[in-house]
């Protein structure tokens, strides 16, 4: 499994310090809907403290918890990636603080910046494969329980 990795801790300093200047800081209370999927992404956060839940809908009254982030995870791919929707939802799980980033100045600095774009881009990547990787253990592992359950 690839290992976790954290977007500003994966970034040069230097990079980390222009990246950073395009930061706000932003509070979402428990239970907020910070965003719905399908909606327009042109942002993303890094969480500073809380938990927030990534939700996918599954029907019109369900809900289900597909990943829950913390502290120095990434929040928001979407914004990186053509046609810029949401694939999932996002949802306060406890109070949250996190940095907030502006995704057509950060895409911007990206292009000034060629190394600063190519890394953010490649620890995005890595971020997806990890998140990718745990997801699917999930799912094998609810598959296994379904199959000795009879299911």
């Amino acid at each position: 499994m690839t290992k976790a990795i954290k977007l500003l801790t994966a970034l040069p300093p230097p990079q980390r310090e222009r990246l950073m200047a395009l930061a706000r800081e932003v509070f979402f209370p428990e239970d907020m809907r910070i965003f719905e999927a399908g909606g327009t992404a042109d942002r993303f956060w890094v969480i500073r403290s809380g938990a927030v839940s990534l939700t996918q809908q599954v029907t019109s009254q369900q809900r289900v918890t597909v990943a829950t982030l913390g502290a120095g995870d990434l929040l928001g791919w979407s914004w990186l990636f053509p046609p810029y929707r949401w694939d999932f939802g996002g949802e306060a799980f406890s109070t949250v603080r996190a940095y907030e980033f502006d995704a057509a100045a950060v895409l911007r600095l990206c292009e000034e910046d060629r190394q600063l774009g190519m890394i953010l881009v490649r620890s995005v990547a890595e971020i997806l494969a990890h998140r990718l990787e745990t997801t699917r253990g999930k799912l094998m592992e609810q598959y296994a329980l379904k199959r000795r359950s009879g299911l």
